[in-house]
């Protein structure tokens, strides 16, 4: 199968395309080698054949689709950002991107997509209060996180609440802007398949990391916000009371999943779109996480600074039986390995 990676030569897709090779396919990566996802002056693969091009470009796209059985869409702006500035280039980035890309395969005929989503399109997770069984919190106020009551309280009656899994049939309620692009992303890749009669794939990550994370950039994930510190000597500094949950998944995992995915795309019913949580199932708090880290790094100890980002929720796990259910999918990495391995693996250099 030949296949059309966008994103391939970032932190997942590159993992990806390996993937891919691993397993008899023909990667075709193109990437657009934005310097906030990469660093400075990042190769391309010597693996797979590359294409240097931005995925909101028409022709380029189109070209690049030429002979493609199927895309796995990673090219994506990822994590919170600096600030609401922001929001202009993220939804640039990730859904006039995807938008171009997708009106680009109506046209060219390709009907088999993989998309890279995300677990933040749920917003908070799952929460049972004592007395009112399932309920959905809203966003906690400002007031509540500055007096460092940062777990979400039941809108009924006020009750802390019990966090759990998230199933993929559960409403979305995305709260910060990538959030939002993720979710109209997924929409407009179902429009996709049902206009053209598409199959289409959403996996919706957790916190992935690994090998080739990049380093120093306000668009990277906690993990490596984390390794990043400690390559310097700091203590990994912990948002709120560090007790929030989070499931970590490891990179070649996640790759895995999307060759999986890519695989029996083909065999799904056309004109739908199917999502599917991606995560290891074994939650862990962004404390234990830093903890772990640091220890497998030899120090410093984390700090718990109480500090808090407003895009942020509390507890976010999903469920991912459906994903291992359907496709055979089964996460390898455990936790403490995936720590001690990623400790030392190598990451992208600071961008420019």
């Amino acid at each position: 199968m030949r296949v059309l990676v966008t994103g391939g030569a970032g932190f997942i897709g590159t993992h990806i395309a390996a993937s891919l090779t691993a397993r008899g396919h023909d990667p075709v990566i193109l990437d657009a080698l934005l310097p906030s996802a990469h660093g400075v002056a990042p190769p391309m693969t010597a693996d797979a054949e590359s294409i240097r091009a931005d995925v909101r470009d028409r022709e380029d796209v189109t070209r690049a689709l030429r002979g493609i059985d199927a895309v796995c869409h990673q090219a994506a702006m990822v994590g919170l950002g600096k600030d609401f500035a922001d929001a202009p280039e993220y939804i640039s980035c990730n859904d006039l991107g995807t938008a171009v890309l997708l009106a680009a395969m109506a046209e060219a005929g390709a009907r088999e997509l993989v998309l890279a989503s995300s677990m933040v399109v749920y917003g908070e997770g799952r929460y049972d209060c004592p007395m009112h069984g399932q309920v959905r919190p809203g966003p906690r106020p400002v007031t509540a996180l500055e007096a460092c009551r940062f777990e979400p309280e039941c809108p009924l009656c006020g009750r802390e609440l019990t966090p759990g899994l998230v199933g993929e049939d559960s409403p979305a309620d995305p709260r910060n802007v990538y959030a939002t692009t993720k979710l109209a992303q997924e929409h407009l890749s179902a429009a996709w398949a049902r206009a053209t009669g598409g199959r289409a794939v959403a996996l919706r990550y957790h916190n992935v990391y690994g090998p080739g994370m990049p380093r120093d950039t306000p668009y990277a994930g906690v993990a490596s916000f984390f390794r990043s510190a400690l390559e310097r000597g700091e203590a990994p500094r912990v948002f709120e009371d560090g007790r929030q949950r989070r499931d970590f998944v490891h990179v070649r995992d996640v790759a895995d999943a999307n060759v999986l995915a890519l695989e029996a795309v083909g065999n799904r019913e056309p004109g739908v779109l199917t999502a599917y949580n991606t995560g290891s199932g074994t939650p862990h708090t962004v404390g234990e996480m830093a903890g772990a880290l640091a220890a497998a790094y030899g120090g410093p100890s984390p700090v718990v600074t109480g500090e808090f980002r407003l895009g942020d929720v509390r507890h976010i796990t999903a469920d991912s039986s459906r994903l291992k259910a359907e496709l055979g999918w089964k996460p390898v990495v455990g936790f403490a390995e995936g720590m001690a391995e990623f400790s030392t693996a190598g990451l992208r250099g600071a961008p420019a």
